[in-house]
């Protein structure tokens, strides 16, 4: 069993001074890459693969219940020793009872993909456990840092799930420029070049979702990411047609349909979902209608929108863990058209990592008019 090995010194003499950031100290960790807490595919095998190569993996703990979560963290414990963290939802209705978990089970860090209240942040800070949200706008960024945020990814449009309009390469350095807690550049990063190109707009390390996604340490069918390695840069789409917010989604014919649909067809298909959802999670309707209310209280949504979410997790269970890319949808990041293979989370950290340290060199050797001293 590989339980992985915390940093060294001899980690550190190796390592270009420039890829010790923040976050490497914040979360015990000896690389700045983060792998995100993606619904159905960021579960124990990940994380713990991603913890072991340095990184910090994010267990996708929003798609579990309760027991299925504590479960889920007792199984990370069994193949990694370093810090990781969980991904939860804010306005769930059990949200207290997930962060007393974390806490008992000293959990490093809690992600969140909605801010978290205050209160929330306050108790898991006092227990020792990073909070870290992530944001698509810098007035998010400053409301959670001036709630006690540890730090803040900040995802760009370039990125996968429900995310803003303004890209990764402006969003970043307005973020950084008014926070003053360790920014996580999210959004088109894949290897070592956007890495340093995220330190050099201050951030403190980058997360990843799609190309964590299409490694070998994922339980994702390998015909479903195959269907991600085929996609071409101009193979993804921003639409509201599958939950009533703009998410970037693979482009298939199930997708096209969908778009096409009017929005009764599509209600009817929710309230569908909404049922095969609550029939295999075991969820009652009453839970189920206080999570929708929550939900619409904090994303602002209608009612409409709110029974159109319930098509989301059935239907990216289809593809994740069924393998039924024809039935399901594939949420994804931009950059899933620069992506050709699948590499263990081992081989893509250690790849980053290298890459990152010849760019810096690189840049290091040459001279202010460009050329090499």
């Amino acid at each position: 069993m590989n339980t992985g090995a915390g940093p060294t010194a001899a980690d550190a003499a190796r390592t270009h001074p420039a890829l010790r950031t923040r976050i490497c100290e914040l979360f015990g960790v000896r690389h700045p890459i983060v792998q995100t807490g993606m619904g159905f595919v960021s579960g124990p095998r990940l994380v713990a693969a991603t913890a072991n190569a340095g990184g910090l993996g994010i267990l996708a703990g929003a798609t579990l219940d309760l027991a299925e979560l504590a479960t889920a963290i007792a199984q990370i414990r069994q193949h990694t020793t370093q810090p990781f963290g969980v991904n939860l939802r804010s306005d769930a209705t059990d949200a207290a009872q997930r962060i007393d978990l974390l806490i008992r089970e000293q959990v490093r860090v809690a992600s969140f993909a909605l801010a978290p209240r205050p209160d929330l942040i306050a108790r898991l800070k006092e227990a020792g456990v990073l909070v870290v949200p992530s944001v698509g706008a810098r007035r998010h960024a400053e409301k959670v840092a001036g709630w006690g945020a540890d730090a803040v990814i900040v995802q760009g449009a370039e990125g996968g799930g429900h995310t803003g309009a303004v890209p990764t390469t402006l969003l970043v350095p307005q973020v950084v420029d008014a926070v003053d807690i360790p920014v996580i550049a999210a959004g088109g990063f894949f290897d070592g070049r956007g890495l340093v190109a995220a330190l050099a707009y201050g951030a403190a390390g980058v997360a990843m979702g799609t190309r964590f996604l299409l490694t070998r340490d994922t339980t994702v069918s390998p015909e479903v990411q195959r269907r991600y390695l085929d996609a071409g840069v101009d193979g993804t789409v921003v639409t509201s047609a599958l939950d009533g917010v703009p998410q970037r989604l693979l482009r298939t014919e199930f997708i096209d349909r969908l778009e096409r649909s009017g929005p009764l067809r599509r209600l009817a298909r929710s309230a569908r979902s909404a049922a095969r959802f609550r029939r295999l999670t075991g969820t009652s309707w009453p839970r189920l209608l206080a999570d929708g209310r929550a939900m619409r209280h904090s994303r602002e949504l209608t009612w409409g929108q709110v029974l159109l979410a319930a098509n989301t997790p059935m239907l990216l269970k289809a593809a994740m863990v069924d393998g039924r890319a024809d039935l399901g949808v594939m949420a994804t990041g931009q950059v899933t058209g620069l992506i050709d293979d699948l590499p263990s989370c081992a081989e893509l950290i250690d790849r980053i990592i290298a890459q990152a340290q010849t760019v810096l060199d690189d840049l290091q050797g040459r001279g202010p008019d460009g050329d090499r001293r």
